[in-house]
């Protein structure tokens, strides 16, 4: 029930602070942005009873053979770009093949933000990907996510190539 809770806090928190704290964007907008809504059907406030949360606890064991790409996000947003779809399409097609499999997937900002706001962004791209996930037929309860906001940049750069890459959602795969 606390899961829920801080869940249900930090979805609020991000539409607050995004209604009401927008900064200046230094990037282009993104013409092909699908919003989460018309991608899997659910709203941005994530109800986790709506979209079937699994517990979180032990993962299993790592499945190394395959790996994907990361899917880029623009800047402030956890809107799914058309472009990185047929990333998350071919997660889909392998966890569709595979009922052994579960996946985590991790949700990651640039340093921007407030470690809060980066934590909240972090957790509603891991939720975007999750529901277009579920959208495309993989079991709910076999898709976990969560956020490292800025804790884990794949590039320690202080620049838009840097900060470009570190706006990611990342897959890991564990046998159960």
């Amino acid at each position: 029930m606390e899961m829920v809770l801080k869940r249900c806090f930090l979805g609020m928190l991000v539409v607050l602070t995004v209604a009401g704290c927008r900064s200046s964007r230094d990037e282009s907008v993104y013409d092909d942005v699908a919003t989460v809504d018309s991608v899997a059907g659910i709203g941005a406030s994530y109800d986790p009873n709506e979209i079937g949360l699994a517990e979180r606890g032990e993962f299993g064991v790592p499945v190394t053979d395959v790996s994907f790409e990361n899917v880029q996000f623009p800047y402030d947003s956890y809107k799914i770009a058309n472009s990185e779809r047929g990333k998350i399409e071919k997660v889909a097609d392998y966890m569709n093949r595979r009922s052994d499999v579960s996946l985590v997937v991790d949700g990651h900002c640039d340093e921007r933000g407030s470690e809060d706001y980066n934590l909240a962004l972090g957790e509603h791209r891991a939720l975007a990907v999750r529901a277009y996930l579920i959208s495309l037929g993989v079991p709910a309860d076999k898709i976990q996510s969560r956020s490292f906001g800025e804790e884990q940049p794949l590039d320690p750069g202080h620049n838009p190539q840097a900060w470009r890459l570190n706006r990611r959602c990342e897959f890991s795969l564990y046998c159960q």
